[in-house]
Parts: structure tokens; sequence; C-alpha cells
């Protein structure tokens, strides 16, 4: 079953460090670490809401592969993805992905200030 806009940006703020802010117009997004992004609601531009989110280099090629799944304007080449509702990725999946989104700019951090922000693994 997939989330909804409100749910995704619930999830995000569960993670560590996160901080929620208003960006292009109406777009939230979500970042760590004075402003590093890693995930964006867009506003609902045509009636349609859309996520975007970083993903590791090597799994893009793949996520973008799928159906409903596309490199994210302005976005692509530092590695993110953007899809509409309803979201192509289970809840389960897309929790994993934006967890690993969060993590991906966390470990670009200086060492110092990564501790504040690694998710604990389980």
């Amino acid at each position: 079953m997939s989330m909804t806009p409100n749910q995704v940006a619930e999830f995000c703020l569960t993670l560590p460090g996160t901080r929620e802010s208003f960006k292009w117009g109406n777009n939230r997004v979500f970042s760590i670490a004075d402003e590093k992004m890693f995930a964006m609601l867009s506003a609902p531009a045509k009636g349609v809401a859309g996520l975007a989110f970083k993903v590791d280099g090597d799994l893009f090629l793949g996520y973008t592969d799928r159906p409903g799944i596309r490199p994210a304007p302005y976005l692509a080449r530092a590695r993110w993805i953007a899809m509409d509702l309803p979201y192509p990725l289970g809840e389960a999946e897309l929790k994993a992905a934006l967890t690993r989104a969060h993590q991906l700019v966390a470990l670009r951090l200086p060492k110092y200030q990564q501790p504040e922000f690694l998710v604990p693994e389980s």
C-alpha cells in the first residue's frame, strides 16, 4: 500500500536531525545539517503532488527503469528520483528508500557531525 504525502512528511521528520522548510514556492523540503536536502514533496502542479529523494548512484538506473519513477528534474545529476501519487513503492520500500536518502546525505557530512544524524541499525 502506498503512503500519502502527509505520511511521507511525518516519517521524514522522525529521522535524526531532520528539519522541514518550504522552498521554490510551496515545496516541502526535508534536510539535515544546515539545509542538506534528502527529500522533497512538491506542491501540486496540475493537481499532481510529487515526491523526490536522493538514491544510491548504483541504484539510480534501476529505480528509473521502474514504471512511475523518473529522474528528478534539476536534481537527477545528484542521483535523485521523482514519482507522482500514488507512489509506485509500497510503504516498507518507500520508508527504507527515504531512510537511505537521509543516510546518504549524513554520510557526506564531516565525521564529527555524522553521529548526530546517523540512524541506529536495528
